[in-house]
């Protein structure tokens, strides 16, 4: 069986599945991203390269969907210069780029990934009203939807990795999309033997207390700005701590810099108060073997979104054993169960989310017990043991029902 799998990066949310597919199952497996052309663990990667893109005449509304047709049109006339790839499903992520044309090279069945459908209210986007959005963005954000209806109409069968994003849907496609998370690789993601505390060159002297916050970019969306309240109150009341805080300077989701004024949001928060930077070590982006040593470092590891994409590092720290001090917030609230897998608490309210990290501080090992629920909850229902075979499942569902 041949699998061609399609997104804008490699290997993203599908290569360890084609890994799988191809080490276990001896399926043939294609790639088709913007990176450069090559073969990586039995997985040929093919190259796609964009010929265009909206301009700064196109309509703000309508930006996302010209580049999204920009991107199907490159990818058809990679695969279309392929005609030695016959691909029996087509994989694809549906954010990124429609696979509406390739209908017109194979018939096929085609399973999408669906991550997020836009809402104007009670969503990301409305939910933290001291940093509004522009009325054009609820006017865009319906525009957008647009790639992931035209892949909802378009597909047989479609997935999205949490309940909760899949209930963003309009009802009329969600029979058609199932909830199946990623998976997280638990030989990779797990907690590490006890040994000295050290990270790379710098050694923890015994005693010291240490808090985690990861993120993709340092931003409003994933609560950086009340991370670092949070941390200001632990710091007034504790000598001990030191906070290790994981990611890039940049804002990767929303319209932050429209009230920074040129600054980074990260440089904009920490201009507007006064923090013991002394306490912080600012990693930037790490390697993952780094990654899962922060998480085995971690005291308590923070972690806050709004209601948007779950991200992984949330899981990834639960995983690894961390005691997870999270917003309360619809993502979070479907995997963590307050007080048996973590610990919750509402998003905006800094006095509570200090006091229940204080408690953690104050004696962690009375802790333990929420990490280690949180490995087995990770390993029972979230590890790639679990997901892969149910993802195959899917694949075999949508072949089948064709035939």
């Amino acid at each position: 069986m041949h699998v061609l799998f399609i997104h804008q990066n490699f290997p993203a949310q599908f290569g360890h599945i084609a890994a799988y597919l191809v080490q276990q199952k001896r399926f043939r497996c294609t790639f088709l991203s913007e990176q450069p052309p090559q073969a990586f663990g039995g997985i040929e990667c093919v190259q796609y390269k964009l010929q265009g893109g909206a301009t700064p005449a196109t309509h703000f509304c309508s930006r996302t969907f010209e580049n999204a047709i920009w991107h199907s049109h490159a990818a058809f006339q990679a695969l279309q210069a392929r005609p030695d790839i016959k691909p029996d499903l087509v994989v694809a992520h549906s954010g990124f780029l429609s696979t509406v044309f390739l209908r017109e090279l194979y018939d096929c069945p085609i399973v999408n990934y669906f991550e997020y459908y836009y809402r104007t209210h009670g969503s990301d986007m409305d939910f933290r009203p001291e940093f509004p959005n522009p009325a054009m963005n609820a006017l865009r954000a319906h525009a957008r939807n647009a790639v992931a209806l035209l892949d909802l109409e378009n597909c047989d069968i479609g997935y999205s990795p949490t309940r909760w994003q899949r209930s963003l849907f309009p009802r009329l496609f969600q029979d058609k999309i199932r909830a199946i998370f990623d998976g997280i690789d638990t030989n990779i993601w797990r907690p590490l033997p006890t040994g000295p505390r050290r990270l790379g060159d710098r050694v923890f002297p015994e005693g010291t207390r240490i808090v985690t916050y990861v993120s993709r970019g340092m931003e409003s969306i994933r609560g950086f700005d009340i991370f670092m309240k949070v941390a200001k109150r632990i710091c007034q009341r504790r000598s001990d701590v030191v906070f290790l805080v994981v990611g890039d300077d940049r804002v990767c989701y929303g319209g932050d810099l429209d009230f920074t004024g040129g600054k980074s949001f990260k440089q904009w928060v920490l201009d507007r108060d006064d923090y013991d930077l002394s306490r912080f070590i600012f990693t930037g982006p790490i390697p993952i073997g780094t990654l899962v040593q922060v998480f085995a470092l971690s005291d308590l590891h923070i972690y806050l979104t709004v209601p948007f994409v779950l991200s992984w590092s949330m899981l990834n720290a639960l995983a690894c054993g961390a005691t997870v001090l999270a917003s309360n917030t619809p993502p979070v609230r479907e995997v963590i169960e307050p007080g048996k897998t973590g610990l919750l608490e509402d998003f905006f309210d800094v006095d509570r989310l200090s006091d229940q990290a204080l408690r953690v501080l104050d004696a962690p090992g009375d802790f333990n017990p929420l990490g280690q629920a949180g490995v087995e909850l990770i390993r029972n229902r979230y590890s790639l043991d679990v997901c892969l075979p149910r993802m195959l499942a899917l694949y075999e569902d949508a072949v089948h029902a064709r035939h």
